[in-house]
Formats: C-alpha cells, structure tokens, sequence
C-alpha cells in the first residue's frame, strides 16, 4: 500500500461513492475500483459497506481513514521542509485570525513582506472554535486570537506566543460633546450611553470581560446591539448611534476623524493576546519567521 493508494481510500470515504470519487481524481472507475480491491485485499478486511446507495465506512475503514488523513499530512509536511531546504523562505503562509485581531496584521505583514518578498499570504477571519477547527486540519499555519483559546487544549495541542496585553478602552462620535476635547471618561460616565457589543455564536469571553467590568463597579451597560463585526460596530459609532469599549488595537485600522478614543480613568482591565501553532506539525520557514518578527513587539 502507498500513498498514492492513501489519497484514492480517503477520497471515495469523502464522496461515499467510487464515481464521484474517480471524476475528482480524473480517472477511469473501474481502476479505482480495482486500487480499493487491492487495498481490502492487502489488508484482510473490509473497508466500505456496500448496502446502499453510498458507500459507508466499516469500524476498520474508519481507523484506516483517520491513520491515513494523518500520515498524508506528514508527507505533505516533509515534501514542503525538505524543498526548504534548497529554496529558503517562500510559499503561501496562511494565517487565521479573530476579529478584534485583524488589526494587528497589516504592519507586520508589511514588514514582513519586506524581508520575505517570496512569501504571500492568505487570511482567514472566524472565530476560535472555526479557527480552531482548519489549524486542525492543517489549512492554517497560524492563529492570532484573544486568549485563552477556548477550541483547543492548552498546553497539550498548541503552543504560544503571547503579545503584549492591550488595554480596553472607550469608543465613541469623534463629535460628541462634552466630550470633544476630553481624554479620558469614567465607567459612570459610559455607563449613561447606549452601548454595541461585539459578540459571535460561539466565542462571547470578551463582551463578558467587558461587561464584568460595568457590573464590578456597580453599573449594567445599556447594550442595544449585538454585532459579529468590527467594523459594523464602528460604522454605527461613526452615525452616533452609541458607543463600545474595545481593546485599543483594534482602534488602529478605523480613521479618528469618524470616532475617538478615550482611557477609562477609573479601569484598568486589558485583553491578553497570543499568536499559536499546532504542536504536532512541521512549521514552515515562513511560520516561524512570522512568529520570530511578534518577538520584537512592544
């Protein structure tokens, strides 16, 4: 049995049927059909039930299936560190990122880029449980993300990087007064105005950071808006329709001249950020370079 054989087995358990499976592998059936064949023989087993339309999985076919999505991975992994070897730092380094992240990304990969013009990228928005998922499966190689990560297991799964901690701060119209010339607001203060929180289906820790603190000190933000965006949140800021507290980077990618930022005088809570990578898996050259450049941030 080889590799090669590997990629036909998961394929025709992916599209349960040997048809299907064989136009995604742009070959004939009946040679497909035989490689199972073969397969089965080899290993003394079954590996698909037949009854029925699909083709489903025997308990023998599911080990096989899982090993081999495993051991195909690797491969893949040493084919790419072994060309590394010869042809240094290039490639698509694909990065995952929660929203209240995005904006710590395009600085570095500024820099970034001018060491390693070979190096491009792809960006993938979700949350932790999604980003999770595709670090998993290998189509990510790295995560930026609020800690903890709430879909993995620490330290078991992934190791981190932690960045520097980024103090919450208010978000507010730019021409709101009496707070035009103002630096600072106090949680009493906020507390008076309608707030927007940011808050997805599955992750929520940090709308509770944030709400926690209110209630701390004895206030229940007025929420009139659940947003899963970012940007949906400032574009409602920008028409004066409330205000938000976020970490302060998030702040950097949005124009001051549509909101302002002020310190929250009497708090001083921050949000803990990290940059993570499976444990058990070949990181490429760019992976690390990347990860190597967060090093350096304060």
């Amino acid at each position: 049995m080889d590799m090669r054989q590997l990629k036909y087995f998961i394929t025709i358990a992916e599209e349960g049927q040997v048809t299907r499976a064989a136009k995604l592998l742009n070959m004939e059936q009946p040679p497909l059909s035989r490689q199972l064949k073969l397969m089965e023989e080899e290993l003394g087993v079954l590996l698909f039930d037949r009854n029925g339309k699909r083709l489903k999985l025997t308990d023998a076919g599911e080990l096989l299936k899982q090993k081999a999505e495993l051991l195909l991975l690797q491969f893949n992994e040493t084919i790419k560190e072994v060309k590394e070897r010869e042809e240094g730092v290039r490639g698509v380094l694909s990065i995952g990122a929660v929203v209240s992240c995005i904006s710590l990304l395009p600085k570095q990969i500024k820099q970034y880029r001018e060491r390693f013009p070979r190096v491009t990228f792809k960006i993938l928005e979700g949350d932790h449980f999604q980003l999770g998922e595709q670090l998993e499966k290998r189509t990510l190689d790295l995560v930026l993300a609020r800690l903890p990560f709430e879909a993995l297991e620490y330290p078991a799964q992934y190791s981190i990087l932690p960045l520097p901690s980024d103090p919450f701060v208010a978000v507010m119209p730019s021409d709101w007064t009496p707070y035009t010339g103002d630096q600072t607001i106090s949680m009493r203060e906020l507390a008076q105005f309608p707030f927007l929180t940011l808050k997805t289906d599955h992750t929520t820790r940090m709308h509770e950071q944030v709400v926690n603190e209110y209630r701390r000190q004895g206030f229940e933000p007025n929420i009139i808006c659940e947003c899963s965006s970012v940007a949906i949140i400032m574009a409602l800021i920008a028409e004066g329709i409330g205000v938000t507290v976020f970490p302060k980077s998030v702040i950097a990618s949005f124009p001051t001249t549509i909101v302002k930022m002020l310190n929250i005088e009497d708090a001083d809570f921050q949000s803990e950020v990290g940059i993570l990578w499976l444990k058990d898996r070949y990181l490429p050259k760019s992976a690390q370079h990347f990860i190597d450049s967060f090093r350096t941030v304060e």
